[in-house]
């Protein structure tokens, strides 16, 4: 299949590395990866409190953290040149296998959050004699937020420094001996 126009567009916004300064090391993408959790698990917490609970100030917080977290989404898929946004016809053979280990990881690491939550809930329901009628639409909001963006968070956290730039470094540190 040839790459249409929306392909290509969407490559290039993904592979432009004007903001590439602002992701470049494994320090700068770990900060931009766990700021992107925190904003998420405010954002959902505060959906949750305005769908569940009294009043419409949480929905002021959603509003709020909604700007930073797509920009901090879009940062983070570019710092993986749209390795999960991209079509499979627009990426090469090793983004592809690298895509397959990005989801199957994510995959696991969602299952064994989901086996802890499931562990924490029925050992709440044992100890205390609650049902947990009230407490499970809010945490399948959760674990289906976690689902949904845990895929984006392997891939900004197992994403390497370009070669241009560790060959850079190599030439400059050889430029100083």
């Amino acid at each position: 299949m040839t790459a249409t126009r929306y392909d290509r567009r969407m490559y290039a916004v993904m592979n432009d590395r004007r903001a590439a300064a602002a992701y470049a090391t494994v320090t700068r993408r770990r900060v931009l990866v766990g700021a992107h959790i925190v904003l998420t698990v405010a954002g959902v917490a505060a959906w949750i409190a305005t769908v569940f609970g009294p009043g419409y100030g949480p929905a002021i917080v959603v509003a709020a953290l909604l700007l930073p977290w797509v920009l901090l989404t879009g940062m983070l898929n570019g710092s993986t040149r749209g390795l999960l946004e991209l079509r499979g016809r627009m990426l090469d053979e090793r983004q592809l296998v690298e895509r397959d280990r990005v989801r199957a990881l994510a995959h696991r690491i969602t299952l064994w959050l989901l086996v802890a939550v499931v562990c924490v809930a029925g050992s709440y329901g044992v100890l205390t004699d609650e049902p947990l009628r009230a407490a499970v639409t809010p945490v399948l909001v959760g674990m289906l937020a976690a689902h949904w963006m845990m895929p984006l968070w392997v891939a900004g956290l197992r994403v390497k420094d370009d070669l241009a730039d560790d060959m850079g470094d190599i030439c400059e540190v050889g430029a100083e001996a």
